[in-house]
């Protein structure tokens, strides 16, 4: 059987597009070695089995009902910032750099974000600029996918020292086409010693056509540097959605991030958190909202490899309906990391009773010197509150939908940037409507 002809399952037949353009100008292609390695990878590790114990609550099962095709179709240059405009955030002044099925698209971005800021496209980098990398960075089949299929992004750098004053954003808008699609940005931001910047990451799309968003996000922090990270995941509910995050922390530096995922069909975040240098601190902050068949997945390593170091990981969901969500978050504390102050917990809200929960936060000690806790919780609404509200006049879907903002609130909160948070709340608000009555 030809690779054309393979079953949705069969890998290769998903890779075989990417390859024959990695095939093209190598000479001049600065990801040539990179997907090469990263092809090689998807070949030995094979599609996740409920046996591996990261994918064990984690199906996937879509491969199977779309034959998906790497996106090779080239930049989309149609589009006008008319086009986009409900997407865009009110009174963004920082730099905007849109990607279109992947693509990096000039004419709807913004790449002057002031001093010490330097921005490019990973599609015209330099030859070289990426070889192939160590087998042991790709976690899974879809981080591999993502280096065997990569054809763009974001290379990002704040200088030493350097203050910014307005965040960063990547917007990712997914734009339908006659056959489910798979793009595969890959990103890489690095922030310089002493530096301070934001970073607002968003996904959209315009539609709702079938296609797989396998994102690739690098981040490292220098010595003493601050980031502020904000991701508000609005996929189609019809997409499939995967974020893969490794952010590498440098001593003394702080690292906020905040996730909103609040749409797509299927969707998984890895977050992978290491601390390299003394006295860094990481705050971990989530919400996740599965309904209507939906997965939401959040898996966190978090790995506190020296001493002194601090995290503080809260993550939230709420499942109505079908929907179904699985937190699994991983504390390993080296054992000579001394003096780690770590706190993981998960709170779960259950508007159905067909709704599923799988909670898995664990704690692995190694070290005798620490301060460290996890929990979870599962629960319904507070019936009183309910009552309470409802015999005011509020109809039960409203006065349910102003609970879960309340639920949420302490997550939404945490959004520095005003305009995302709003978004963020009318969007939780919309996409709980079909409960009121």
């Amino acid at each position: 059987m030809s690779t054309a002809d393979a079953p949705a399952t069969d890998i290769d037949r998903v890779l075989e597009a990417g390859l024959a353009r990695a095939g093209q100008d190598a000479a001049n292609d600065p990801l040539h070695a990179l997907r090469r390695s990263g092809a090689e990878r998807v070949r030995a590790l094979g599609l996740p089995e409920r046996r591996q114990e990261t994918w064990r609550y984690t199906p996937v099962s879509f491969l199977k009902r779309a034959e998906y095709r790497p996106f090779t179709d080239g930049p989309i240059t149609a589009l006008q910032l008319s086009d986009i405009e409900d997407l865009l955030l009110d009174d963004h002044r920082g730099a905007r750099l849109v990607f279109v099925n992947g693509h990096f698209a000039p004419s709807l971005s913004v790449t002057d974000g002031g001093a010490g800021l330097r921005i490019a496209s990973l599609a015209e980098a330099e030859p070289d600029t990426f070889g192939a990398e160590d087998a042991a960075q790709y976690r899974h089949i879809f981080s591999a996918l993502n280096a065997a299929l990569a054809l763009d992004g974001a290379l990002i750098e704040v200088a030493d020292g350097a203050e910014l004053e307005h965040p960063i954003e990547i917007l990712h808008i997914a734009v339908g086409g006659d056959e489910p699609v798979i793009v595969s940005p890959r990103h890489a931001l690095h922030i310089g010693r002493g530096a301070q910047a934001g970073l607002i990451e968003r996904y959209a799309s315009l539609g709702e056509s079938v296609y797989f968003d396998n994102v690739s996000l690098d981040v490292t922090l220098g010595a003493n540097a601050e980031l502020t990270h904000q991701c508000l995941q609005q996929e189609s509910p019809t997409a499939q959605h995967l974020v893969d995050l490794d952010v590498r922390l440098g001593a003394g530096s702080r690292y906020r991030y905040t996730l909103a995922a609040l749409g797509g069909d299927w969707s998984r975040s890895d977050v992978r958190v290491r601390f390299d240098g003394e006295g860094a601190s990481a705050e971990l902050n989530g919400l996740m909202l599965a309904r209507d068949g939906q997965l939401n997945d959040v898996h966190l390593d978090v790995d506190h490899a020296v001493p002194g170091c601090t995290s503080v990981e809260t993550f939230k969901s709420i499942l109505d309906g079908q929907g179904r969500v699985v937190f699994d978050g991983h504390v390993l504390v080296a054992r000579d990391a001394q003096k780690t102050d770590a706190a993981l917990a998960n709170h779960n809200l259950m508007l159905s009773r067909s709704a599923e929960v799988d909670t898995k936060p664990t704690l692995e000690i190694f070290a005798d010197d620490v301060k460290c806790s996890h929990g979870t919780t599962v629960g319904e609404l507070d019936k009183n509150m309910l009552f309470y509200l409802r015999s005011r006049g509020i109809p039960e879907g409203a006065a349910t939908r102003m609970l879960c903002q309340g639920f949420a609130e302490d997550i939404l909160g945490r959004f520095d940037d005003p305009a995302l948070r709003a978004r963020a709340s009318r969007l939780l608000d919309e996409r709980l409507a079909p409960t009121e009555e």
